[in-house]
Order: structure tokens, then C-alpha cells, then sequence
């Protein structure tokens, strides 16, 4: 017979363990922070395979804990990936598609997994998968469309596109459809898509939008469609009828005609829609209106009471004061937007003529926009780019580049010819403004330029031209060693950075030392950074540099980090005892104290309290400018213990205030003592 153990005490005991009890334990104990495994190197098969076996058990446990956590499937997956084990990857990700069949997340990792690994037919199927499971999210087929335009199936992106169109998605979709048959000129494919398009917004939507209608003829006008596009206008006009009314529609289509110099038509159709349209809904109808009348109503009429008008008060103001450019600019304005391109070249050649009597800047800032607005002109309405540039040339000879110039000018001059893909003209330009008339502005147009066609041997020389114009320039010596950096070039970086602490001026100094150690301090040079600051300090005895040093200190070391560290102090300490900025030394004396408060013992947190110095209120004497007595003034010193110990009059000079007050306090209970008995009675 088996043996059956008697339990002798059968009492409940004293303290009872319970079940949330437990799993609050366990929960608390998941927080603890366990120590990093120790790196170990892989170095034969037998061991790849059991590391790949441990993270494969560590994996799966996870997933057998929490099947509904996603990311767990993603990341086994994606580590499987970097082992080049597709299919296992493949089998995870279907198992998770399994769990969630619903997570968009998912299905994007594992088609983009097999895009990655050039799988085109694994992605196909995918992306098929998840339209037929999810049609209603566009992601799928936005980046399902756009692999298949990658790989050059046209036709598999269009017959996808098909299927999209069948499930009738929002606007955007559509207007993707027809940019994909826009890109390969498919301008018949794209009208149909526009007609089904239109079609379904009919049949659909309760309140079709009108800017839908436009945007279709918009594009029949932009392809000389203008008999489709005047159609599409008027099923539009005739669809939403007189009861949805929409001012924009009637805009469009009036413009539409002013652009096919349809003037009768334009002026039938305003009327028609200002008759029937409420007047408080038709502001930009009415607006747009009079802008028309203005550029092709009767000349009789409209332009000799308006235009003419105005003109000639213009004209007055000119008249008057030819170096009024504003009245100027509001001419131009009027004539730009009525007259004809001579009638505006007449009207600029006038105003540019009045060139500012006297040779300075100052007078030059607003004639200097006439030019430019030329030029603009020019080039964008009237898109003559032989007068844009006659125009920059022009203008660039009449500054007086000895005395100033204006560094906007070279610079969209530059621009202009780069847009007319005149690179060498660019660089002769902003070359000849170098050599002219040197400014920061134009070396950092020109570098700016050269860093964008990737002319790094350029932008060196350039740098260097700079650096010899403006050595004091923190920011370029910066920019220019940062440019080595991206480059990889390290040596040339530092040498960069050791020529500009040598020079003998900088404008902002700290900012280039702070870049120099940061600099170091990325490349992990530790040593150099020390001697860097070593440097610094031979040069400025400033707190924040010892506080920098100590709290690079802190971040560098890892074993000699804390002792490093409080070296600094000490020394920071020492160095500024003979320092008069006395709030500097408690600056530093705080950063110190902080420190020991997170690292330091106890024995060193009691020697730092006790180089606290003691905050004392005085009083001194004022003086006003005249040398006149203006009264006394109230300020906090500080008092380190050992001024104390050098100055023993300090202690004696507390003795006598206590005793002062000893002595006041007996006086007044003098003069009051009925208050002595009353105080004594209570």
C-alpha cells in the first residue's frame, strides 16, 4: 500500500499568500532591470544554429503568450528576413494573417518584404490578397498601382486601376487614375475616366461639388480641347440648373472664354448668372465682372472714366516727384494689368530712368525693385528671355559697385540663367560679383549653388576664396568644415577647424570652439577633445567652459569618468578663487554640488557644503553722472570661507550688529513699559 502523508498541523497560516499577491510579485519583478547579455562572436555552424534556435524559442514563446500582439509577428518575421529565410518569413507572416487578417500594418510589411527581395510575382499575389480581403483601404492600392508603374506594367497598373474603379472609391482615386494615363499621354482614356467619373459623382452623390465639372474642363482645355471644354461647361450649367446655383462654375467658364478672346460669350455669360444668382452670394462673380469690363469693355465707356483715370492721376504724381517710386509701382501695376507689352516696356524704361541723385544705399532700396520687377516681368509675362537678360545686364552696369551693390541682384540674375540652362553664364555672373564687389551674401548664393549641382571641389575653392575675404566669419570657417565632414574627409575637417582658432579675430568664437569639441566628440577623439578644452581655458577662464569640461567628463570616461570629473572641479575652483565675478565661482560651486548630490559620497557632499560661500545683504554709495551724491543702494555679496579666515574683521563686524540689536531691543522695551506689564500679565 502506498504510504499517506499526515499533515500534523491542519491551523490556516499566519500569513496568507494570495493570488493577486502573486501577480502583482511577478508583475514588479518583470520591471527590474536585468544586466545586458554578455557579446558573443559566432565563429562555426553549430553555433549559428543554436543562437538561430534560441531566438527562434524566445520568439515563439512571445507569440504563444499574446497571439493578438502584431508587432511580435512583425519583428520575428523581419529577423528572419535578415537571415535571408524568406519562406520561414513567409510562413510567419501568414500564420499572423491567420490571427488578424485585418491589420493593414501586416499585409504592407510582408508585400514590401517581398519587393525588397525582388519576389514580383510573391507581391503580386499579396496585393491581390489583401485588395479582394480589405477593397476599401486605398493604401493597398496606391502602392499596389505604383509597383506595377515601377516595373513598367503599364497594362497590370491599368487593369489594377480597373479594379479599383469598380468599387467606387473617393475622389482622389480617380484623379490618380487619370494623372497615370496623363503620364503616358493617354489623353483619350483620360477623358472616358473624367465621363465615368462625372457619371458616378450624378448617380451617387446627393449634392455633386462643382469644382469636379471644372477640373474636367480644365483639362480638355489644357490638352486645345476647347469644343470639349465649352461642352463640359455647359452640361455643367445645364445639370445644377437655376436651383444650385454656384458662382465658381460661372467664373470658370467665363475665364475660360476670356482666354478664348469669346468676349460676347463672356459678357452673356456674367449677365445671366448676375441675374439669377442672390447679389450677397455673388461678391467674386461681381468682382471678376468688373476686372473684365476693365480689360475689354468699351474704351469709350469703361476705359476712358476708369483706366484713363487713373492713369492720369498717376501720370501727375510722376510728374511731380519722378523719384516717387511707389507711385511708380501703382502705375506699373495698372498698366500691367490692361495695356499691352509695349505700352508696359514704355511705362518701366520711363521709371527705370530716374536713377537716385545721390550714391547711396539707402536712396537705392526701392529703385533697385524697379529693376527687378522688370526683369520678372519680362521673363514670366512676357517671356522674352533675351530682354531678361539685356535687363539684368543693364541694371548691373548702372550700380555703382566701388561704393555698394545689392547682392539680390547677382543673385537672381544667377538664378535666371540657371532656369534658362545657362550654367556657365550663372557662374560667370556671380564669379564677376565676387571680384567686383565681394559680400557674404553672394558667397553663400554661389556655394548654395554649387552644393546643389554636387560641385564639391567648387564649393572648396569658393570656401576658401570666402575664408580669405572674411576670416572672422565663425560661420563659414563651420559651414566649410562641416561640408569636409559629409565628405568624409576628417583630417581636412580638423585642419579647417585649427586654422580657425588661430586667427587672431572672430566674431563669435564660442560658437566655433563649441562646434570643434562637438565635432570631436562625434569622432569619438576623447583625448583631443581634452586638450581642446585645455586650449580654451588657456584663453578664457569662463564658468560655462568648466562646466562644459566637467560635464564632458562625466560623458566620456567610463571607468575614470566620477575622479576625471571631480579633477575638473577642483581645478575650476582653484583657477577662479582670484575671479571678481563672484556669482561665476557660485555657478560652478552649484554645478559641483549638483554633481556630488547624484555621484558623490557622503564625505565629499559635506567638503563641497563647506565651500558654499554665506549670501550677505550690503549697502554702497551712489553717484549720478554730474558726480553728485544719488543715494544708497542695496546688494547681495558672497563671502567664501576662506575670505573668512583671511578677513577677521568680518566676525567682529557681526558681534557689533548683535550687539546693536541687542541694544535697540532694550530701548524700546524701555519706552513701553506698560506693554512689559501687560505682556506679563498674559
Amino acid at each position: 500500500l502506498p504510504l499517506t502523508l499526515q499533515v500534523k498541523n491542519k491551523a490556516p497560516a499566519e500569513v496568507q499568500i494570495t493570488a493577486e499577491q502573486l501577480l502583482r510579485e511577478a508583475k514588479e519583478r518583470e520591471l527590474e532591470l536585468l544586466p545586458p547579455p554578455p557579446q558573443q562572436k559566432i565563429t562555426d555552424v553549430e553555433e549559428l544554429n543554436d543562437y538561430k534556435l534560441r531566438k527562434r524559442k524566445t520568439f515563439e514563446d512571445n507569440i504563444r503568450k499574446n497571439r493578438t500582439v502584431i508587432s511580435n509577428w512583425i519583428k520575428y518575421a523581419q529577423w528572419e528576413e535578415s537571415l535571408k529565410e524568406i519562406q520561414r518569413a513567409r510562413s510567419i507572416y501568414e500564420r499572423a494573417l491567420d490571427v488578424d487578417y485585418r491589420n493593414i500594418t501586416l499585409w504592407l510589411k510582408y508585400a514590401e518584404m517581398e519587393m525588397k527581395n525582388r519576389q514580383v510575382n510573391h507581391a503580386r499575389n499579396i496585393w491581390d490578397r489583401a485588395i479582394t480581403t480589405l477593397p476599401r483601404v486605398n493604401q493597398f492600392w496606391y502602392k499596389y498601382t505604383y509597383m506595377e508603374e515601377m516595373l513598367g506594367n503599364v497594362a497590370g497598373s491599368r487593369q489594377v486601376f480597373e479594379r479599383w474603379m469598380e468599387w467606387q472609391p473617393e475622389e482622389q482615386a480617380w484623379h490618380s487614375y487619370i494623372n497615370f494615363e496623363l503620364r503616358y499621354k493617354e489623353v483619350d482614356r483620360a477623358r472616358s475616366i473624367y465621363e465615368r467619373y462625372i457619371l458616378f459623382t450624378l448617380l451617387v452623390l446627393v449634392h455633386p461639388d462643382v469644382k469636379n465639372w471644372i477640373k474636367y474642363a480644365r483639362f480638355e482645355e489644357k490638352h486645345s480641347y476647347f469644343a470639349h471644354a465649352r461642352k463640359v461647361y455647359e452640361r455643367a450649367v445645364e445639370f445644377f440648373g437655376e436651383e444650385h446655383m454656384d458662382e465658381h462654375l460661372y467664373v470658370a467658364f467665363a475665364k475660360f472664354e476670356e482666354n478664348q478672346k469669346e468676349f460676347e460669350r463672356v459678357r452673356v455669360i456674367y449677365k445671366y448668372a448676375l441675374d439669377r444668382i442672390p447679389k450677397q452670394d455673388a461678391q467674386n462673380l461681381f468682382k471678376n465682372y468688373t476686372i473684365f469690363e476693365k480689360k475689354f469693355g468699351d474704351r469709350r465707356g469703361i476705359e476712358d472714366i476708369i483706366v484713363s483715370k487713373r492713369r492720369f492721376q498717376y501720370e501727375e504724381e510722376v510728374k511731380a516727384n519722378p523719384h516717387n517710386y511707389d507711385a511708380w509701382f501703382d502705375y506699373l501695376r495698372l498698366v500691367e494689368s490692361d495695356a499691352d507689352a509695349e505700352t508696359v516696356r514704355e511705362v518701366y524704361e520711363r521709371a527705370i530712368a530716374n536713377v537716385p541723385p545721390i550714391q547711396e544705399k539707402r536712396h537705392w532700396k526701392r529703385y533697385i525693385y524697379l529693376w527687378i520687377n522688370y526683369a520678372l516681368y519680362e521673363e514670366l509675362e512676357a517671356k522674352a528671355s533675351k530682354r531678361t537678360r539685356q535687363v539684368y545686364q543693364a541694371c548691373l552696369e548702372l550700380l555703382p559697385h566701388k561704393k555698394f551693390t545689392f547682392a539680390k541682384m547677382w543673385l537672381l540674375y544667377a538664378q535666371f540663367e540657371i532656369r534658362q540652362k545657362n550654367l556657365p553664364l550663372a557662374r560667370r555672373a556671380l564669379g564677376t560679383s565676387i571680384g567686383k564687389c565681394p559680400k557674404n551674401k553672394l558667397f553663400k548664393g554661389y556655394i548654395e549653388l554649387e552644393l546643389q549641382l554636387r560641385e564639391f571641389d567648387r564649393c572648396r575653392k569658393l570656401y576658401e576664396k570666402f575664408l580669405e575675404f572674411a576670416p572672422e566669419n565663425c560661420t563659414s570657417w563651420i559651414k566649410f568644415a562641416e561640408l569636409e565632414t559629409i565628405l568624409g574627409d576628417i583630417d581636412r575637417a580638423r585642419a579647417i577647424y585649427e586654422l580657425a582658432i588661430g586667427q587672431p579675430r572672430l566674431d563669435m568664437p564660442e560658437i566655433l570652439w563649441k562646434s570643434y569639441i562637438d565635432f570631436e566628440i562625434e569622432q569619438e577623439e576623447y583625448e583631443k577633445t581634452r586638450n581642446l578644452y585645455r586650449q580654451l581655458l588657456q584663453r578664457t577662464q569662463h564658468v560655462k567652459v568648466w562646466i562644459s569640461f566637467a560635464q564632458f567628463e562625466l560623458s566620456a570616461g567610463r571607468e575614470e569618468r566620477l575622479p576625471r570629473c571631480r579633477q575638473i572641479y577642483e581645478e575650476a575652483n582653484k583657477a577662479m578663487r582670484s575671479c571678481e565675478e563672484k556669482e561665476e565661482r557660485v555657478m560652478l560651486l552649484e554645478s559641483w554640488r549638483s554633481f556630488e548630490e547624484e555621484f558623490g559620497t557622503d564625505a565629499t557632499k559635506e567638503r563641497i557644503d563647506k565651500l558654499m560661500p554665506e549670501k550677505i545683504k550690503k549697502r554702497r554709495k551712489l553717484q549720478a553722472e554730474d558726480g553728485s551724491d544719488a543715494g544708497w543702494e542695496e546688494y547681495y555679496d558672497y563671502i567664501f570661507p576662506e575670505d573668512t579666515a583671511n578677513q577677521p574683521n568680518l566676525k567682529l563686524l557681526a558681534m557689533a550688529k548683535l550687539w546693536k540689536k541687542q541694544q535697540q531691543e532694550s530701548e524700546a522695551a524701555a519706552m513701553d513699559p506698560d506693554k512689559d506689564i501687560d505682556e506679563s500679565q498674559t
